[in-house]
């Protein structure tokens, strides 16, 4: 993933000794937490928590900030551009796999490379959720296809931005069953969850953390999971696969730092992030917004990001080239 690197010898040993000394004094100032997105999201849920396990270890501040635009790309691309000291770090999802190859199909420079990111972990994986308002009329992911059959392209669904995290399920959906939807997108999730509640939308997808307070207040009816089983926390509702529809589509969250971050300061964020997700505090805050720990340390998330990316691959050339009129 950018990490190795071949040198001649004796400039291996300087580099070596030369980071050696840096990451014994690292880190020695805060750090950034760049999410690509606004509060309220599945990035913005696990990287709080996170970031404050991350600060016991380091004993430095790991300070969020929300960077939000462009279904991710502009906080992506803020982390891929940074300074490669380890002090600039990013909580990403998936979507972070999709932007760059979306951009080049609409003959457009790709923001940032897949090549600029170091992977240091993977924090969670959900499975998103299919969501309408509690007094909508629809009870089942089949009264939504149907009525979707009936309307095409007059059913609305929010989402956290072109081919975002939140859009690229629904593009499956429509994939798998041949209806046409009407995307309507936002700048992330949380917006796009407050464009449900408002009534500016009749669904949309998101993570079951994103979603649970609204669920539990009855404001929320969730209908079907992209998920390979049921979940812990919605046994009642099926998952697509059990409805016929071979798809899954899961909003992970992962760790990243610059590809030319060096190799003792990228292992320092590895310890930092592995001792994190075994934090008795990050545990039952993660349990208290219902999301799983899906802890994979660099090696193995490298492999799995790797394989993720593939299958979105074949979902975005479905999808072709959506011209953003926001912009």
């Amino acid at each position: 993933m950018g990490l190795v690197r071949r040198f001649a010898l004796p400039f291996a040993l300087s580099v070596l000794y030369a980071g050696a000394a840096f990451s014994q004094a690292y880190p020695s100032k805060p750090i950034t937490m760049i999410v690509p997105f606004p509060p309220g999201g599945v990035a913005d849920l696990t990287g709080r928590p996170t970031a404050i396990a991350m600060e016991k270890i380091l004993r430095q501040p790991v300070v969020l900030v929300n960077r939000a635009g462009a279904g991710g790309a502009v906080g992506n691309a803020a982390v891929a551009k940074s300074p490669a000291d380890g002090y600039t770090i990013l909580m990403a999802l998936s979507s972070i796999s999709v932007i760059p190859e979306a951009e080049r199909m609409c003959g457009r420079a790709a923001p940032y490379e897949l090549s600029q990111f170091a992977p240091i972990a993977l924090i969670s994986a959900d499975p998103t959720v299919l969501a309408v308002r509690s007094e909508s009329p629809y009870r089942s992911a089949a009264d939504v296809i149907d009525a979707a059959r009936r309307n095409p392209g007059r059913l609305t669904f929010s989402s956290s931005g072109i081919y975002g995290a939140l859009h690229m399920p629904f593009a499956m959906l429509e994939g798998a069953t041949g209806v046409k939807l009407l995307h309507v997108p936002y700048s992330g999730g949380g917006p796009a969850m407050n464009a449900l509640l408002g009534g500016q939308v009749e669904m949309t997808s998101g993570g079951p953390s994103t979603l649970s307070a609204q669920v539990k207040g009855g404001k929320l009816r969730v209908l079907a999971s992209w998920g390979t089983k049921r979940l812990e926390s919605l046994p009642e509702v099926p998952t697509f696969k059990e409805l016929g529809m071979d798809m899954e589509y899961f909003i992970w969250s992962g760790v990243f730092a610059p590809a030319a971050t060096p190799a003792p300061i990228v292992s320092t964020l590895r310890d930092a992030v592995r001792r994190a997700a075994q934090d008795p505090e990050f545990k039952a805050t993660m349990e208290k917004i219902q999301t799983p720990i899906a802890y994979l340390d660099a090696p193995e998330f490298g492999k799995y990001w790797e394989a993720d990316t593939h299958r979105l691959a074949a979902a975005l050339k479905g999808l072709g080239c959506i011209e953003d009129k926001s912009k």
